[in-house]
């Protein structure tokens, strides 16, 4: 099997972002956004995703998390596409369905070359620790369409804002696990081309 693993790197007047990743990792995750939630997000959906993924970021985050939040969506989309290649062999979509106590998320994925994003999760603060919620759809649409994937992102209940996002963040981890999984030779398409 060829390496799945990228390294990209984005630099702005807003941020600087270097992140690696590695789709047939041992969970080797290391994440520094300057936002211990966002990071804590990050960590739990690498780690359910067997991803290996290193994160460094300087954001402009005296102004708020969105620059930095919406860049490393941006950046760990573009790895991901990168790191999957030609896509031959891999299974291409993945669903989860993941409880977090009072929350549960659904999360479908397909790795179409088609990006798109339908994100159904509504959170009642503005803020969980220092992160936007707002942002985490942002996050979601960044990385969607720079992997060039579906991701159907639902939560059809709850209501602890912290369960929420984790049941979402983790969902996505095992979805995005299913639809990488190489499982033969062929391309997983009627059009020969993904």
């Amino acid at each position: 099997m060829k390496d799945r693993t990228k390294t990209i790197t984005r630099q702005t007047k807003e941020t600087f972002v270097r992140l690696t990743l590695g789709l047939d990792g041992h969970q080797e995750i290391s994440i520094q956004t300057g936002i211990p939630f966002f990071d804590h997000m990050l960590k739990a959906m690498a780690f359910h995703a067997g991803f290996d993924l290193r994160i460094e970021v300087n954001g402009d985050l005296e102004v708020d998390t969105h620059h930095t939040v919406e860049d490393v969506g941006l950046v760990f989309g573009k790895a991901f596409m990168d790191a999957l290649g030609d896509k031959r062999g891999i299974k291409r979509f993945g669903f989860a369905y993941v409880p977090m106590d009072d929350a549960l998320s659904r999360v479908v994925v397909d790795l179409s070359g088609r990006p798109y994003l339908v994100f159904d999760a509504n959170f009642d603060v503005p803020v969980i620790g220092t992160l936007e919620t707002e942002t985490i759809a942002e996050f979601m649409k960044s990385f969607a369409f720079e992997a060039k994937l579906n991701l159907h992102i639902e939560t059809l209940y709850g209501s602890n804002n912290h369960h929420i996002a984790e049941s979402i963040f983790k969902a996505t981890g095992l979805a995005l696990r299913q639809a990488v999984c190489v499982e033969g030779e062929e391309m997983p398409s009627t059009k020969g081309v993904l």
